[in-house]
């Protein structure tokens, strides 16, 4: 009952972009239009479970054994760095026309600081291997369920009649903000 408790919690109560505010970039960026939102979250899905995965052995396999703990941070850049690349590769051969939608923002995930803030956060919180799993596959379908609703919203956002100062990044950043306060109403939900 308590990883099923992590793993809602990461998706709706803990959203790494409507809670923590990390990954706003891709978030913003890729949320035009729903299919390539939905594949960006995808890729994110991905990277942020095996890179759970790979920070926590190094971690706990490497780092802590050997008194190795300030080095964390550059071997999760490295980690998270591998895994993008990969997961660009991968795109570009299997989906060149997906590869030229996500554009920029694929290279982006390196960047991306919600995924090594689910590095840090697993590490901070001592998560053992399978809560830390399960809290990097929460938290990238948190974010894909994110980017995916404000994909649909800025969908419907360009039929309607948006005030011309409000138009692009500002009606984006209110449905955000909005956004977040209604997640935030599951706060409650589960403790």
């Amino acid at each position: 009952m308590e990883l099923l408790a992590l793993f809602i919690s990461a998706i709706l109560v803990n959203n790494f972009v409507l809670y923590y505010f990390l990954g706003i970039c891709p978030f913003l960026g890729v949320s035009k239009k729903i299919d390539s939102a939905f594949s960006m979250g995808l890729a994110v899905t991905f990277v942020m479970t095996i890179t759970a995965v790979f920070s926590w052995l190094i971690n706990h396999l490497i780092l802590i054994p050997y008194g190795l703990d300030y080095l964390q941070i550059v071997s999760f850049i490295l980690v998270i760095a591998s895994l993008v690349q990969l997961v660009e590769m991968f795109i570009r051969k299997i989906s060149p026309p997906l590869y030229q939608a996500l554009g920029i923002y694929l290279p982006l995930i390196t960047t991306n600081c919600a995924i090594m803030g689910l590095a840090l956060i697993a590490v901070l919180n001592n998560y053992s291997f399978v809560e830390t799993v399960i809290f990097g596959v929460g938290s990238g379908l948190g974010f894909t369920l994110a980017i995916v609703l404000m994909a649909g919203i800025r969908e419907e956002l360009d039929l309607a009649d948006v005030p011309e100062p409000l138009k692009g990044a500002g009606i984006a950043l209110i449905v955000a903000g909005i956004m977040a306060l209604a997640f935030n109403g599951f706060l409650g939900m589960i403790k």
